[in-house]
C-alpha cells in the first residue's frame, strides 16, 4: 500500500469486482470522499450548515438583509476602540502612576506593567475557548467587557481615594529619586494589582472575540465577501489605532492637567459608553453557534490516534475514513472539512475498525472533520509564532525610544510635545498608510503579484516583518549617531538633559516604519487566522494573534534580563550595561543591532513556513489565492 494514499484493498487479478451496493463504500484516494451509507457513530450530526448565521436565540435568520453588514460592524468598532484606548492608556500611565503615586521603584513598576500586558494577551486563549465552546462570541464580549469596566472603575477609585494610596506629604521630586517617600502598604498594592488584573482578565476575554464577531457580520455566500472581509480587518485595525492615538494624546493631556483620577476615570467612562453602544446594536448582529469544547475534540483526536497508532491501514473493515453521511457535520457550528494528507498519523483517529462497534466512543473513533480541525490548528502555529518578534520590537520601542527622546529636542516651533506622546506617531503613520492603501498599494502590488487584493494574507504578514527589520535597523543607526553626538558635545553624564540641536523627530522614521509594519503584519495575520481557522474555532484562531503578542511582551522582558546579566556589572572596568539607566553611556545601538539580526533570522523562518503553507479550500468556494509554491515569492525576492 502506498504511503501517500489510503486505499481499499484491491481485488486479486482474475477475481471480478462486485457491483456497487450499499455494502460497498466509495474509494478514498488522495482526499476524503464521503460515503452516503456510512454508519453514524456520533449521533445525527448538525444539518443546518455549519456556518449558517443565527440570531441571538440560536434560530436561523430568515432575512439576512436586515442584520449584519457594515452597520453592525460599526457598533463593534466602537467597543474595540474603547478597549484599545483603555489598554494603551493603562500601558502608558500605569508605570508612572506606580512610581510617582505608589512610590514603587521604576524598574519593578515597569516589570509589573509588562507582566500585566503580557498576561492579558497570552490568556486570550481563555476567551477564545469560552466563545467557541459554550458562550458564543456575543455573550463572551458582553460578559468580559463588563468585567473590564469593573476593573477600570477600581483603578479610578485607587487614584482618587487617599486611603488607597500612600501618604503624599513631604514627597517631592528629590525624595522620589532617592527612594525616601513612604512606600505603599502591602494591602494597597494588593488592591491595585487585583483591579489591574481584573482589567487584564476582561481584556483577555474581549480581544480574541471582537475581530471574529465583526467578521461574522458578513455573508460568506456574497460574491464580494472577500473584499468586505479585507476592508473590515483594515478598518478594524484603524479603530485600534484611533484608540491608541487618543490614549497617547488626550489621556496624557488629561493626566497632566487634571490628575490621575481624571485620566483613569475618562477611560472608565469611555468603556461604559462603548458598552452601551455595543448592546444597542444587539438586534443587528449575526451569531454563530458555539461548537462545544474545542479542547475536548482535540483531546479525542489525540487519544483515538494514539490508541490506533500500531493498526495498519488495510486492517479497516471499511473503505476510507469515518465521516457523517451527506452534508451533516458532527461538529456544531462547523461545516465539513475535506481530508488532507498532512499529519497522516492523526488520520488513525478516523480509521473505523470492526471492534469499534456500531456506536463507538468518540475517544476511539473521530470524524474526518474533527481530525482536520486539529491539523489546521497545528498548521496555523508557525505564522503567529513568527510575529512574536514584531511585538518584541514594539515593546522595546515603547521603552527605549522614550528614554532616547528625553535627550532630544521635542519642540515643533513653539509647541513642546511631552515625551510620553511620542508613541502616537506610529498611529499617525497608520492613518497615512490607510489613506494610500487602496489607491496606491493595492493597484501597484496587483500588477506584481496578480492577486486581486494586491497581496495575499501571508504576503502582507511577510511585508510587515520585512518593514520591521528596516525599522529596527534604522533605530540602531540613529542611536549610534545620537550617542556619539552626546559624548562629543559634553552630554555624556546629562542623560535627562535635552540636546537642543538634535531633534527628537529623527525618531519618527523608526516610528513610521514600525507603524507600517503593524498594519501589514497584524491586519494580514488577523484576516489569515479568521479565514483559515475551523468554523467552530475562529475565536481560538484569533486568540493565536493575541497570545503571540503576549509572548512578545514576555520575550522582551526575558531578553532585557539576559542583556543586563551578560553586559552589566562591569563598572569597575569602565564598561556599563547595554541597558544602562544613563542612555548616553549605555549601548542601545548594540541591542537594536541584535534585534535586527534576530528579525532577519525570524523572517527567513517565516518565508520557509509560508512557502510550505497551503490555503484551505472550502467546499463550494472558489479561491483566488496563489498557489502555495509561489506564496511569498514576491516578498522573498
Amino acid at each position: 500500500m502506498s504511503g501517500k494514499e489510503i486505499r481499499s484493498p484491491e481485488a486479486p487479478q482474475g477475481i471480478p469486482t462486485p457491483s456497487r451496493t450499499p455494502a460497498n463504500r466509495k474509494k478514498l484516494g488522495m482526499y476524503f470522499i464521503e460515503s452516503d451509507d456510512r454508519r453514524t457513530a456520533l449521533g445525527g450530526g448538525y444539518s443546518t450548515g455549519g456556518a449558517t448565521p443565527v440570531n441571538i436565540r440560536g434560530k436561523p435568520i430568515s432575512d439576512l438583509s436586515k442584520t449584519g453588514g457594515w452597520i453592525a460592524a460599526f457598533f463593534i468598532f466602537g467597543n474595540e476602540m474603547a478597549e484599545r484606548m483603555a489598554y494603551f492608556g493603562l500601558s502608558v500611565n500605569m508605570v508612572a502612576f506606580m512610581f510617582y503615586v505608589m512610590h514603587r521603584p521604576f524598574t519593578s513598576s515597569a516589570n509589573a506593567v509588562n507582566n500585566f500586558l503580557g498576561i492579558s494577551q497570552a490568556s486570550s486563549v481563555l476567551g477564545g475557548f469560552l466563545a467557541d465552546a459554550y458562550l458564543g462570541r456575543y455573550w463572551t464580549i458582553a460578559i468580559f467587557t463588563t468585567i473590564y469596566l469593573v476593573g477600570l472603575i477600581g483603578i479610578t477609585l485607587c487614584a482618587t481615594m487617599k486611603g488607597l494610596v500612600p501618604n503624599q506629604d513631604e514627597c517631592d521630586q528629590l525624595s522620589l529619586l532617592l527612594g525616601s517617600c513612604e512606600p505603599a502598604k502591602p494591602w494597597q498594592m494588593t488592591y491595585l494589582y487585583t483591579v489591574l488584573y481584573v482589567t487584564g482578565f476582561g481584556a483577555a476575554g474581549i480581544r480574541p472575540c471582537v475581530s471574529s464577531f465583526g467578521a461574522d457580520q458578513f455573508d460568506e455566500r456574497d460574491r464580494n465577501y472577500k473584499q468586505h472581509l479585507d476592508r473590515f480587518f483594515n478598518f478594524f485595525y484603524l479603530s485600534v489605532t484611533v484608540g491608541a492615538i487618543v490614549a497617547f494624546t488626550a489621556i496624557v493631556y488629561i493626566q497632566i492637567q487634571h490628575g490621575w483620577g481624571s485620566a483613569f476615570g475618562s477611560l472608565a467612562v469611555a468603556m461604559g459608553l462603548s458598552n452601551v453602544v455595543f448592546f444597542v446594536g444587539t438586534p443587528l448582529y449575526r451569531h454563530r453557534l458555539p461548537g462545544g469544547s474545542p479542547l475536548t475534540r482535540v483531546a479525542q483526536v489525540l487519544v483515538a490516534a494514539f490508541r490506533k497508532r500500531n493498526v495498519p491501514w488495510d486492517k479497516s473493515e471499511f473503505v476510507g475514513l469515518y465521516e457523517l453521511p451527506g452534508k451533516r457535520s458532527a461538529v456544531k457550528g462547523s461545516s465539513k472539512i475535506p481530508h488532507t494528507d498532512d499529519f497522516r498519523c492523526l488520520d488513525k483517529a478516523a480509521l473505523q475498525l470492526k471492534e469499534d462497534g456500531m456506536s463507538p466512543s468518540p475517544w476511539r473513533l473521530c470524524t474526518v472533520t474533527q481530525v482536520e480541525e486539529v491539523k489546521i490548528l497545528i498548521k496555523l502555529l508557525p505564522v503567529p509564532a513568527c510575529t512574536i518578534m514584531l511585538t518584541l520590537i514594539l515593546v522595546e520601542f515603547l521603552t527605549l525610544s522614550v528614554q532616547q527622546a528625553y535627550t532630544l529636542n521635542t519642540h515643533i516651533g513653539r509647541l513642546k510635545l511631552p515625551v510620553t506622546c511620542m508613541p502616537v506617531f506610529p498611529g499617525l503613520s497608520i492613518f497615512l498608510l490607510f489613506s494610500l492603501y487602496y489607491s496606491v498599494f493595492v493597484p501597484l502590488s496587483r500588477r506584481i503579484t496578480g492577486h486581486p487584493h494586491g497581496a495575499s494574507q501571508l504576503q502582507r504578514v511577510g511585508i510587515g516583518l520585512a518593514v520591521s527589520i528596516a525599522s529596527v535597523a534604522w533605530a540602531g543607526v540613529f542611536e549610534r549617531y545620537r550617542r556619539n553626538y552626546a559624548i562629543k558635545h559634553g552630554y555624556e553624564a546629562s542623560f535627562l538633559t535635552a540636546m537642543p540641536e538634535l531633534s527628537a523627530y529623527w525618531l519618527l522614521i523608526q516610528y513610521c516604519l514600525i507603524g507600517i509594519a503593524e498594519v501589514f503584519c497584524i491586519v494580514g495575520l488577523l484576516e489569515f487566522l479568521y479565514e483559515e481557522a475551523p468554523d467552530a474555532m475562529r475565536s481560538i484562531g484569533s486568540a493565536y494573534a493575541a497570545v503571540a503578542g503576549g509572548l512578545g511582551c514576555f520575550a522582551a522582558t526575558i531578553l532585557n534580563s539576559i542583556v543586563k546579566g551578560v553586559t552589566g556589572g562591569k563598572e569597575e572596568e569602565g564598561r556599563q550595561s547595554w541597558l544602562s539607566q544613563n542612555v548616553n553611556t549605555g549601548r542601545f545601538d548594540y541591542l537594536y543591532w541584535l534585534l535586527t539580526l534576530l528579525s532577519v533570522v525570524n523572517f527567513c523562518g517565516f518565508v520557509y513556513a509560508a512557502r510550505r503553507y497551503q490555503y484551505r479550500k472550502k467546499p463550494g468556494a472558489e479561491t483566488d489565492l496563489p498557489a502555495a509554491k509561489t506564496e511569498l515569492q514576491a516578498v522573498a525576492e
